[in-house]
């Protein structure tokens, strides 16, 4: 029973997948992002957003409807967690905070089935399709902390198949100036060692204006070594584009607003 998999087709194909982020609980935006030319992958964001658990089944299924695969970042590794994702349909996961090997251990164990894993089915699915899921769901892990990073070449040795970098948790749990030198090494370490053991390597492209391009603007080496880029997010996307509008018709210096919420800024 093979699943139908844009994001897998994209990466089997070794081509790079671009994707983009969805923070608003919106299947007007996730239709409009997932069949955008190009996008292969729109990513549900359950862990910060407004996006909980009664909103995955209607992102999940109108994303896969128009053409992209629904990945789904769940809060924390909780298998229950895991279990409520893939339950909503998700093409594949993205695990935050993945900082050891025996987290990505357990990651691996809670998002696959019998009898690789311990992750329950539920009945409507049958087990061709657990069997398929095994191989053809696309496993994330984020690397987010200075334990990852020195443990990098265990967790690339775990059944995953992405490591995505978390550059700005990164950064901060590094207690280093985002885009430093030692930020870079860091990031371009956890890009090599994923090649090395032929793991997927990802990050976001809005991570690198301004911040790791070349001087002739051609992509960085971490770039290019990235084979699943974020391209942006749902809401820096309004805010900017709203912005940049304001400006053009006002003849005013308007800046973007961050956050949800008058609260956070």
């Amino acid at each position: 029973m093979p699943l139908n998999i844009p994001l897998r087709q994209k990466l089997n194909a070794g081509e790079q997948a671009a994707g983009v982020w969805l923070t608003l609980p919106s299947t007007a935006i996730a239709g409009t992002m997932a069949r955008t030319e190009n996008v292969s992958w729109v990513l549900i964001d359950a862990e910060h957003g407004l996006i909980n658990d009664t909103h995955l089944y209607d992102l999940s299924n109108t994303v896969a409807a128009n053409g992209a695969s629904p990945i789904i970042r769940v809060p924390a590794e909780e298998p229950w967690l895991i279990k409520r994702a893939l339950d909503a349909g998700a093409h594949g996961l993205m695990i935050p905070m993945a900082n050891s090997a025996e987290i990505v251990r357990g990651v691996v164990r809670a998002t696959k089935y019998p009898p690789v894993g311990i992750t329950s089915a539920a009945g409507a699915l049958g087990a061709e399709y657990a069997a398929a899921a095994n191989t053809e769901l696309v496993i994330s892990v984020q690397i987010e902390h200075p334990q990852a990073v020195e443990e990098i070449e265990q967790i690339c040795q775990e059944g995953i198949d992405v490591v995505f970098i978390g550059p700005f948790d990164l950064a901060l749990s590094m207690g280093v100036e985002f885009g430093s030198e030692k930020h870079e090494a860091a990031m371009a370490k956890i890009l090599a060692t994923a090649q090395k053991h032929g793991k997927v390597a990802a990050m976001f492209f809005l991570m690198v204006l301004g911040q790791v391009l070349t001087a002739n603007k051609q992509p960085s080496d971490l770039l290019r070594a990235s084979r699943m880029v974020s391209v942006t997010t749902d809401i820096d996307t309004l805010t900017n584009s709203f912005a940049a509008e304001l400006t053009a018709a006002t003849g005013k210096n308007i800046t973007a607003v961050k956050g949800y919420s008058t609260s956070t800024n």
